[in-house]
């Protein structure tokens, strides 16, 4: 007799994230040139506006169009955004260049700092600061 308490149909417990942001379709574009991102899931509405959920290695976030009504605000309606992603990766270097070569803009340059991270910071073209880095090896 099959068991009833299978557990096929529990979710994992995960967090991610929302970006919210204007032009949402040139964001998207924007993260798959910038850093690799695959697109999971893509809503294309009439206006022009997306919702997308998006991979980059093991991670995962969302995209959408801001939407005040719903208190759901870009950086660039905010004045500054309230958070930073940080993506981890192997060769922090080149996928600073390969963002700012998308477009970002370099808030810092990838350097070694003393708390025994390689990291710098880039601002998307919607707003959103990435922190792309790594942990440098003990030794």
């Amino acid at each position: 007799m099959a068991d009833s308490s299978s557990t096929s149909n529990q979710v994992e417990t995960t967090l991610t994230t929302i970006l919210y942001v204007r032009r949402s379709a040139a964001a998207v574009d924007f993260y798959t040139r910038a850093f690799g991102a695959t697109p999971l899931e893509r809503v294309d509405n009439e206006d022009g506006s997306v919702l997308a959920h998006l991979a980059v290695g093991k991670g995962d976030f969302w995209v959408s169009e801001e939407s005040p009504v719903h208190q759901n605000f870009s950086p660039e309606s905010l004045g500054g955004s309230t958070m930073h992603m940080v993506l981890i990766v192997d060769d922090p270097h080149a996928v600073f260049d390969q963002a700012v070569a998308a477009g970002a803009s370099s808030i810092c340059p990838v350097r070694d700092e003393e708390y025994g991270w390689r990291i710098g910071r880039v601002l998307d073209p919607f707003g959103h600061h990435w922190e792309i880095g790594k942990v440098l090896s003990e030794g």
